[in-house]
């Protein structure tokens, strides 16, 4: 067996490594109630207005139902 020794230039030309400051998030420790307020009924919006639209659906098709049963 044969050791060769392997020269790399390369390896000295490499920045020294640093670790990355990390800074961490600083979260209120107090939740506003305002937010989740408005949050919730931001929700709750939405689903009124998805339940009127399938309301209205239904009875749109009831009613053609209705119209078409008629004659």
């Amino acid at each position: 067996m044969s050791a060769e020794k392997i020269n790399n230039s390369e390896i000295h030309e490499l920045p020294p490594l640093e670790t990355p400051n990390l800074r961490e998030e600083v979260r209120p420790k107090r939740v506003d109630i305002n937010d989740l307020l408005a949050r919730a009924r931001k929700k709750n919006e939405k689903e009124n207005l998805g339940n009127l639209i399938f309301l209205s659906l239904f009875v749109a098709v009831i009613v053609t139902t209705g119209i078409i049963l008629s004659f």
